[in-house]
């Protein structure tokens, strides 16, 4: 009987067509006005700022009259709470530039302030504004940067809503096991700080990737445990949107019936909470279901219903929307005229300030010139004179000068031929020595050949040690203090200009600066006039002199 009435008032096979293209059709604006007005998939947070506020013009008035006081009492943290709320109320009624600028604002200061928990909310605002102006890497930067301080904090709440968000990205990338994998950290967060709604969420979140991959039976399962948990708390604002998600995936498994049941369930709940959006997405689904059914003519009218509510909807948005335009364009339009003011009485109080300045200066330059007159008169006289004392002390003092200078030049001149002289004294002194050991030497050497073996041995060791006199260093180190005291700086200079030079190149180079001949160098180093002229040659080539070049005119240069 069912059977047969169904064939008689069965419609013709243009209808249901027709429906879903109505359906379609509605389902766009549907998901422009979710994405303008209502939630995001994932755990909205609580701002203080409702998710559709009803009268968001009158809001903003009152927001910006809390910040103007904050300002007013010269605190800066609840001024910046309060451009934050403004940011939140913009960024929900869709004004994202302003939004923008309002966050930033707020942002500055809280970084300012190093007031860590509420710079994370502010970040978390940011990240979400990002998205929804479509620039996730700046998004996740915020997001990562929140989730950080939270980390530091401890907050496992916060750190949760960070990951869920961070997987909701990689959710709209097709990223789904990374979004899985952020998903899952964030309900681990939720559940070690017991936060029922928020893990209730997450399953919901967890839910919605599944139904993104068509694996249905995952996610019906993941909104039954979001549905448990919402109906554990009573949370029915967040009911609405599970019990809708249930009935889609009924739908979407052949499961009709089942999933009309969800959506009318939805509906009611849509209804008893007020949620006008809700209700006009559910008579959407009844109205897909109906027509799924074949039952086309309660398809049309529910459809009818959401076209009719989601006109009423986009209406009230739009009012709402041209009011807080005109409310946005007034305040700052009063901003604007309050600056204007306040910068006309700045400029005018400085032109009042210079101009008495000025008047100021004017008395105060007529007598400072009177009495610079009078005193210059007087002052002349006197200033003739000290200049004429000044002077005088001046040559006085030039004349002990240069007298001190003469004293002290006859001083360094004696001392230097005294130096000089003690030097060439010391020098004869070390040649005599030098000579007379060499001559008893050569003498002993005459013995130590005769035939008188007896003698030999003693006068041997006699030999070795004026040998060992003639090479004492204690007087050469005597000889070298003299000679720097002479020639001061010398072995400085020479050192500059040539590599590393031994002890007894120093020693050869220093009796070449004091013009001794080669006689007298060769005896006053105890050794033969071959070979020092053996030695000369060597200290020729450490001094890289060419061939033609001599090499006392090049010590003595130097």
């Amino acid at each position: 009987m069912h059977t047969g009435r169904a064939k008689k008032n069965s419609p013709s096979p243009i209808l249901p067509r027709i429906i879903l293209l109505m359906i379609w059709i509605i389902s766009v604006p549907c998901l422009f006005v979710q994405t303008a007005f209502a939630q995001t998939s994932f755990q909205e947070p609580d701002y203080g700022i409702p998710a559709s506020p009803q009268n968001p013009d009158s809001l903003l008035l009152g927001l910006k009259a809390n910040y103007n006081s904050a300002i007013g009492k010269n605190n800066d943290i609840e001024a910046a709470g309060y451009l934050q709320q403004i940011g939140r109320l913009l960024f929900i009624s869709g004004h994202y530039p302003q939004s923008l600028d309002y966050l930033l604002q707020a942002e500055k200061i809280f970084r300012n302030r190093d007031r860590k928990d509420m710079l994370a909310v502010n970040l978390n605002m940011l990240g979400e504004l990002y998205y929804r102006t479509r620039r996730p890497q700046l998004a996740r930067k915020q997001f990562d940067e929140a989730l950080l301080i939270y980390q530091n904090l401890k907050q496992e709440s916060g750190k949760a809503e960070i990951y869920g968000r961070i997987g909701h990205l990689y959710e709209k990338r097709e990223m789904y096991d990374s979004a899985f994998h952020f998903q899952r950290k964030a309900l681990q967060s939720y559940q070690l700080d017991r936060h029922t709604d928020g893990a209730a969420k997450i399953y919901e979140n967890i839910g919605s990737i599944y139904e993104d991959l068509e694996k249905y039976d995952s996610a019906y399962f993941y909104f039954n445990k979001a549905y448990a948990l919402n109906a554990h708390t009573h949370n029915a604002r967040a009911q609405v949107e599970v019990v809708n998600n249930l009935g889609d995936v009924l739908r979407k498994t052949g499961r009709f019936r089942e999933g009309l049941a969800y959506s009318i369930q939805s509906l009611k709940l849509a209804q008893t909470n007020g949620e006008r959006y809700q209700i006009s997405s559910a008579y959407n689904d009844i109205s897909k279901a109906y027509n799924l059914l074949a039952r086309n003519d309660s398809a049309f009218h529910y459809l009818t219903l959401s076209r009719s509510l989601l006109n009423d909807i986009y209406s009230e948005e739009s009012n709402k929307q041209l009011a807080l335009l005109q409310t946005l364009y007034e305040i700052e339009k009063k901003d604007n005229e309050i600056a204007q003011l306040t910068q006309a009485r700045r400029i005018d109080t400085l032109i009042s300030i210079a101009t008495g300045i000025v008047v100021i200066l004017v008395i105060a330059v007529a007598a400072l010139i009177i009495s610079r007159q009078r005193l210059k008169i007087r002052n002349e006289q006197k200033l003739r004179a000290q200049h004429k004392q000044v002077y005088e002390a001046q040559n006085q003092l030039m004349e002990v000068e240069l007298k001190n200078k003469k004293l002290e030049e006859e001083h360094l001149k004696q001392q230097l031929e005294t130096k000089t002289q003690e030097l060439s004294s010391y020098t004869l002194h070390v040649i005599r020595k030098n000579q007379l050991l060499e001559d008893l030497r050569a003498k002993l050497e005459e013995m130590i050949k005769d035939d008188k073996r007896d003698q030999r041995k003693q006068i041997k060791a006699l030999s070795e040690q004026i040998g060992e006199g003639l090479q004492d260093d204690q007087h050469w180190e005597e000889f070298r203090g003299i000679f720097e005291q002479v020639h001061q700086s010398f072995f400085d200079r020479l050192q500059q200009q040539t590599g590393p030079l031994t002890a007894n190149d120093l020693r050869l180079i220093a009796l070449i600066k004091m013009n001794l001949t080669s006689t007298d160098i060769a005896t006053l180093l105890g050794i033969s006039q071959d070979s020092l002229r053996v030695i000369r040659h060597r200290l020729r080539k450490k001094l890289n002199l060419a061939a033609g070049d001599n090499l006392s005119a090049y010590i003595q240069s130097i």
